[in-house]
């Protein structure tokens, strides 16, 4: 049995044996019906799946999870998942509200990860790629060392057998809650960068979803080849009141969003959620046809 179907199986045991937790409303995965962040419609929670949660009403793209975004990209029964063991530690007994160590049991009973983010190896359209999912689910998604290491490993894994790499990013920034240890993963994770793209001349995709903000916008979520975003993500290094309270001036609204970035030259493409998979397919494709790059001096 693996570390996350002990989890898996320890919650639903836990589930069985204690009232059902009160997760927070806005959860899609939580009952029946669900409200849709942009236009508040209700919409039923099993068609909202089967539309890879996107509102039928406006089109607006809903928070997924990241074992719904595995089953979007990855061929079926082609996922291996890697690194499964890594689990974070307390090293700083941090404490808030609540330890550090009681945050992490929680967020693994509720969610069934081991940490904020999914490695593995699988084939998209028949191409076998190395794939790395964030769950903001999990922590807000944030960056602590379990999320470093088991990206770094998963880079070194891609440029080491020769693999093109995707990395799907939602995030809230590094957790505070490990200090520099959070911090520092984003240079680990850059500098491994380095060797797959410049060195070993491998594709590298950055897909953009929401939100993706702080540590990992500052490193790896803008270092891809191709960087991608999902139509009207949420995407910033600081957040609109942090900017406004330091330079004492107004952000304008929309400022932040994915297609904002795109008109200024930050993002290559906005690929809606349903047709993601096939404008990867066609991108690889390409790549395959030639696959050195040519780096601008």
């Amino acid at each position: 049995m693996s570390l996350v179907d002990w989890f898996e199986e320890k919650r639903r045991l836990k589930l069985l044996t204690t009232p059902k937790p009160k997760y927070p409303e806005s959860d899609p995965s939580e009952g029946l019906w669900t409200q849709c962040d942009n236009c508040e419609s209700m919409l039923y929670v099993r068609f909202l799946k089967q539309n890879q949660r996107i509102c039928e009403e406006c089109g607006y793209h809903l928070e997924m999870n990241s074992t719904e975004r595995i089953d979007l990209l990855i061929d079926p029964g082609t996922w291996h998942p890697i690194d499964e063991d890594i689990i974070p530690y307390d090293v700083l007994e941090f404490v808030d509200q609540k330890g550090y160590q009681d945050r992490i049991e929680e967020n693994q009973t509720r969610t069934g990860l081991t940490d904020a983010v999914q490695t593995g190896i699988g084939k998209l359209n028949g191409i076998t790629i190395a794939l790395g999912v964030m769950d903001f689910q999990f922590m807000g998604g944030s960056m602590g060392s379990v999320v470093g290491e088991k990206l770094a490993r998963l880079i070194e894994y891609a440029t080491d057998n020769s693999l093109p790499l995707i990395i799907v990013c939602a995030s809230g920034g590094a957790r505070m809650q490990e200090g520099t240890l959070s911090l520092m993963q984003m240079a680990k994770i850059a500098s491994v960068l380095q060797i797959h793209q410049v060195q070993k001349k491998l594709l590298y995709i950055s897909i953009l979803t929401y939100p993706t903000t702080g540590g990992v916008t500052a490193s790896f979520g803008m270092l891809g080849d191709i960087i991608i975003a999902e139509p009207n993500a949420y995407i910033a290094f600081a957040g609109k009141r942090v900017i406004e309270q330091t330079l004492k001036q107004e952000v304008p609204d929309g400022f932040q969003v994915a297609e904002s970035l795109f008109d200024h030259g930050l993002l290559d493409l906005i690929v809606p959620r349903s047709i993601l998979k096939g404008v990867l397919g066609e991108l690889f494709e390409l790549y395959k046809a030639a696959p050195c790059k040519q780096l601008v001096v």
